[in-house]
C-alpha cells in the first residue's frame, strides 16, 4: 500500500526554528515538503499558486500573526503551530489547529503532531473514498422464469420492457425475451443508475447499447424506443454529459 503523502510548508520569522522544522520535515518519510517562508505574506503568495495539505506556522510574527493568517486558508488545508510562548495555546486550537508545539520541542514531539497530521487525511481520503464509490454496481441479477432462477448479465442487456406484471427482458444475441414476473418500478431500484435509464412508462434502457438517438426515439438493436416526455429531462441530461 502506498504511502499518503502530505505536501507542507514551513512558516516562521526566525532562521533557526525555520530550518531545524525543515529538517524534521524532511526526516519524515510522509511529509512532502514544498516551501519555507520566513513570513505570513510571503506564504500566502505561495499558496495561491501551489496549495498544499499543512502549514507548520509560528505565531508570533511581523505583520501578520499565524493565527490570524491560518482563517485565510482554503478549505481543507490544515495547521500546526509552532510558538515560543504558551500562552497561544487556547488561541490556536480555536481556529481548530491539528496540533500545538512549544518551543524548543524535539522531533519525537514533532512526529506526534505530525502523526495526528496523517491520520487527519487519511480519514478525510477514507471518507472521499466511500462517498464517490459507485453505489448498487452489480454485474448481475438473477430473476424467476418458468419456475427457474436465471442468471441475467447486466452487460448483455439491451432493454427492458414493461407489460403490466410482468417485464421481458431483451438480451444480445438472443432472439426471444425473457419473461419474468415483475414490475418495472421495482426492478428500476435494483439496477445501477449510472448503466439504466427508464425512458418511458414501459421502457428501461441499458445507456452503453444505445445505437442511435433520433428526434425523440432511441434505437437498440434496430427497436425503436420513445423517450416520453416524463423522462426527457432526465434523458437530456445524459446526453448533454456525453456529448461532444
Amino acid at each position: 500500500m502506498s504511502v499518503l503523502k502530505i505536501s507542507c510548508i514551513v512558516v516562521d520569522d526566525e532562521p533557526m526554528a525555520l530550518n531545524l522544522v525543515e529538517s524534521y520535515v524532511e526526516k519524515t518519510p510522509f511529509l512532502e515538503l514544498k516551501g519555507k517562508f520566513s513570513n505570513a505574506i510571503e506564504a500566502m503568495d505561495f499558496i495561491k499558486e501551489n496549495p498544499v495539505d499543512l502549514l507548520f506556522l509560528d505565531i508570533q510574527m511581523p505583520d501578520l500573526t499565524g493565527v490570524e493568517f491560518s482563517k485565510m486558508l482554503p478549505k481543507g488545508t490544515r495547521v500546526i503551530f509552532t510558538t515560543a510562548f504558551n500562552e497561544y495555546a487556547l488561541e490556536g486550537f480555536k481556529v481548530d489547529a491539528i496540533d500545538y508545539l512549544l518551543k524548543p520541542f524535539d522531533y519525537a514531539e514533532f512526529l506526534t503532531a505530525a502523526n495526528k497530521a496523517q491520520q487527519w487525511f487519511n480519514l478525510v481520503k477514507n471518507k472521499e473514498n466511500q462517498t464517490t464509490k459507485p453505489l448498487n454496481e452489480k454485474e448481475f441479477l438473477f430473476v424467476k422464469s418458468e419456475y427457474k432462477q436465471l442468471r441475467v448479465r447486466l452487460a448483455d442487456v439491451l432493454y427492458f420492457e414493461g407489460l403490466k406484471d410482468y417485464i421481458k427482458i431483451w438480451l444480445k444475441d438472443t432472439p426471444k425475451p425473457i419473461l419474468t414476473l415483475l414490475s418495472l418500478k421495482a426492478l428500476e431500484k435494483e439496477l445501477p443508475e449510472t448503466k439504466f435509464m427508464r425512458v418511458h412508462r414501459s421502457f428501461i434502457v441499458a445507456l452503453n447499447n444505445i445505437d442511435v438517438i433520433e428526434r425523440s426515439q432511441i434505437i437498440i438493436n434496430k427497436q425503436r424506443i420513445t423517450i416520453s416526455e416524463q423522462y426527457k429531462a432526465k434523458f437530456i441530461e445524459f446526453l448533454d454529459r456525453n456529448s461532444l
